[in-house]
């Protein structure tokens, strides 16, 4: 796998965004630090091939996007599409989520990551 260095700006910019998290992403953040979601370890504002994404778990080579409204949006739908495209080319998996997902559902949010990679969440203790 290609090894890209991560320009100065990204590295920046993803500092940056690691201190002004939405209420989305510090909800998403919180249930998921700390290798709180069945030992899985993700990252927040993780530069990935010229882009930044909100979380990324690396071991799974998983994305989580969380957006907003403007997502909706015709011209940010093909960015978004486009970004996509260019993730998974990379070898990552991209899953997109809502703000409302993630406020109001948490717990299918968990569920469906854990789907995606393949771990049963409710394993006996």
């Amino acid at each position: 796998m290609p090894h890209f260095e991560v320009p100065v700006r990204n590295r920046q910019n993803a500092r940056r965004m690691r201190r002004a998290l939405t209420e989305p992403e510090l909800k998403f953040w919180n249930a998921v630090r700390a290798h709180r979601l069945m030992g899985l370890s993700f990252r927040r504002q993780m530069p990935i091939g010229g882009y930044i994404a909100d979380f990324a778990c690396a071991e799974h080579r998983l994305i989580i996007e969380i957006d907003g409204a403007t997502h909706s949006l015709d011209k940010q739908i093909e960015r978004d599409y486009h970004r996509d495209a260019a993730l998974i080319a990379l070898g990552w998996r991209v899953i997109r989520l809502t703000n409302d997902e993630v406020l109001n559902r948490m717990d299918d949010v968990c569920t469906h990551i854990l789907k995606v990679i393949g771990i049963e969440r409710f394993e006996e203790v």
